[in-house]
Parts: structure tokens; C-alpha cells; sequence
């Protein structure tokens, strides 16, 4: 049986767009929508705030929480072995934390892990390919990068 999800949707007028980090079909929309309801309150995963929608398309929007991060290949240089020990620890207690509440993230990668290095903050972005855990089900192990 499956979930019904409610989620108030809002104007887009309301925010302005900075940059597109992704898009997909609705259902799968949904289903990252469920997982971050889910996930609200999770150590290190990052915060959903609104969803709207664009009046003419009707496309669907999530907002997220701003995360002042740096470009993953710019920041790792500079990163002491404490502070790859640091956020390394920080990404495993969101990893811990959803696969506590039966979430998989299955697309963790530097693209999909956001550092405020100035905060020590670190985010676990993108559950779009994320999925519930069914005990029993086979997944396919080659979830692949959109």
C-alpha cells in the first residue's frame, strides 16, 4: 500500500531562481519529497523549506536551505587530514541517521555532499534517486549519476 503525500505547494513569484540543480519526472518529485519529509530534522541532511510551483508550466520547485559551499575540487586541497577526518564523520552520521529511519540514498558522491568550510557545515544534497528500504526487494546496485 502506498503513502499519500500532502505537501502545501506555494507561488513561485515568491523566490527567485539562482540555479537549476536538477529536474525529473513528478513521481519521482514525490518520492524525494516523502524521503525529505522523512529525513526533516536528520543530522547533516539538508533542509527542505518550500515547494512551489510555476503558474504557466506548472512545474514543480523544491527550495532548499542555502548552503554557502565550495566547489569540491577547489576545497579538498586545502583540507587538513583532521578536516577529512571531521567531515567525513559528519557525512556518516547522515548516512547513519537515514539508514536508521530504512532510507538509501544511493548516490553519494563529492557533487552530492555540500561544505561550508568557514561554518564546518556539511549537507548531504540530491535524494533524488534515493529509495525506501523493503527487506526482500533486490535493488539494482547500478544506480547510475543523471
Amino acid at each position: 500500500m502506498e503513502e499519500q503525500t500532502s505537501v502545501a505547494v506555494k507561488d513561485q513569484d515568491d523566490y527567485e531562481v539562482v540555479r537549476k540543480v536538477g529536474r525529473g519526472k513528478y513521481s519521482e518529485i514525490k518520492r524525494e519529497i516523502k524521503i525529505l519529509q522523512n529525513l526533516c530534522g536528520g543530522p547533516n541532511i539538508v533542509k527542505l523549506l518550500d515547494i512551489v510551483r510555476d503558474q504557466h508550466s506548472k512545474t514543480p520547485s523544491l527550495i532548499f536551505e542555502y548552503v554557502n559551499s565550495t566547489d569540491f575540487k577547489v576545497l579538498y586541497p586545502t583540507l587538513t587530514d583532521y578536516d577529512i577526518r571531521y567531515y567525513i564523520y559528519e557525512l556518516l552520521k547522515a548516512l547513519d541517521y537515514c539508514h536508521s529511519q530504512g532510507i538509501m540514498h544511493r548516490d553519494v558522491k563529492p557533487h552530492n555532499v555540500m561544505i561550508d568550510h568557514e561554518l564546518r557545515k556539511l549537507r548531504l544534497i540530491d535524494w533524488g534517486l534515493a529509495e525506501f528500504y523493503h527487506p526482500g526487494k533486490e535493488y539494482n546496485v547500478r544506480v547510475a549519476s543523471r
